[in-house]
């Protein structure tokens, strides 16, 4: 659960505002959830170092109601974008009220472009942290303290979050609601949103446009993956998915990457480990027993992915996500 009853999230605004970004933070922490039966749920406000309405793109204006002393009680600080593609440097000021909410420890977290204004902040120094793929090599030149990744959908170092650009927000939202409520939860607000459930940190930003058209299988290859998942406890080898798809298991190989941005067996591992983590909401199955409906075999390899993935243990996990949070479907 969020470390307060009503988790408090806030929303930097400021002139030149990155809209969709802005946007993302809002629909995914502000809007009312009812269908929702959890005893508690994010409360969000918008603060902004300028005073009166600030210029949104497209020609919106926002108007925040508070100035930057709502960081100090933030529980969740999110910088959507930054001005100029983080050509500008942030004001002294915000860098400052970031650095406190982040010593009281808050929660700060970036979306796109807005890695800038943690970078100026010093809170990536000697972190690994990714930003919009355009803006990667920038990012690394100006700060060479930070390990930067150009090539993920979004970094979690705890009390530091980045994303790449734009949708990727999405992605990095969710996992926060994930990290904080659990699978089932968050599924259920990827579901409101039409997106995918869960797409992994570590997947690629970059994933090249419609390679299967042409050879006629871009059906056939979904066909594939939806039947993986309902296979998903069967031992599901490279060359077994390749004979299901009907291509070398080479040729497979390099197209499933094309297609997802992964390769075959971090996919499979990433299925396994969310359909875990559905059982061990759900159900009282033993944990080895989970193991086998996942098709990892075994606790002990059930537990090795479930720390990498998540730090934390399959038992530890159920503990706290067990269904006292129930999902109205």
């Amino acid at each position: 659960m969020p470390r307060a009853l009503h988790h408090r999230v806030v929303a930097v605004a400021y002139d030149g505002l990155c809209t969709f970004e802005f946007g993302v933070v809002a629909e995914i922490f502000a809007l009312k959830r009812p269908e929702l039966t959890t005893d508690s749920w994010y409360t969000f406000q918008v603060c902004s170092l300028e005073s009166g309405p600030v210029r949104a793109l497209g020609g919106i204006t926002v108007q925040p109601r508070a100035g930057l002393s709502a960081l100090r009680r933030a529980d969740t600080v999110v910088i959507p974008g930054w001005k100029n593609s983080g050509r500008e440097l942030p004001p002294a000021e915000l860098v400052k009220a970031i650095q406190r909410a982040h010593s009281r420890g808050a929660r700060i977290v970036s979306i796109c472009s807005g890695a800038f204004v943690l970078a100026a902040a010093g809170l990536l120094d000697g972190k690994r942290a990714t930003t919009h793929w355009h803006h990667a090599d920038r990012l690394a030149a100006q700060y060479p303290l930070i390990r930067v990744d150009p090539d993920v959908l979004y970094v979690d170092e705890g009390t530091v979050m980045t994303s790449a650009g734009s949708a990727a927000g999405i992605d990095l939202c969710l996992h926060i609601v994930r990290k904080d409520f659990g699978a089932a939860i968050s599924n259920q607000v990827a579901r409101r949103l039409v997106v995918s459930p869960h797409r992994d940190g570590d997947q690629s930003q970059y994933v090249a446009a419609a390679p299967l058209r042409h050879m006629g299988s871009e059906d056939r290859f979904s066909k594939l993956l939806n039947w993986s998942v309902s296979h998903i406890d069967q031992e599901l080898t490279v060359g077994a998915l390749a004979r299901q798809a009907n291509m070398s298991a080479r040729n497979f190989a390099r197209r499933f990457r094309e297609e997802t941005g992964t390769t075959p067996h971090l996919w499979l591992t990433r299925q396994r480990l969310g359909a875990a983590q559905q059982l061990l909401e759900t159900t009282d199955h033993p944990v080895d027993r989970v193991a086998e409906l996942v098709g990892m075999h075994s606790a002990v390899t059930l537990r090795h992915h479930f720390r990498q993935a998540f730090r934390t243990t399959p038992t530890a996990y159920r503990l706290r996500f067990a269904r006292k949070q129930a999902v109205s479907q």
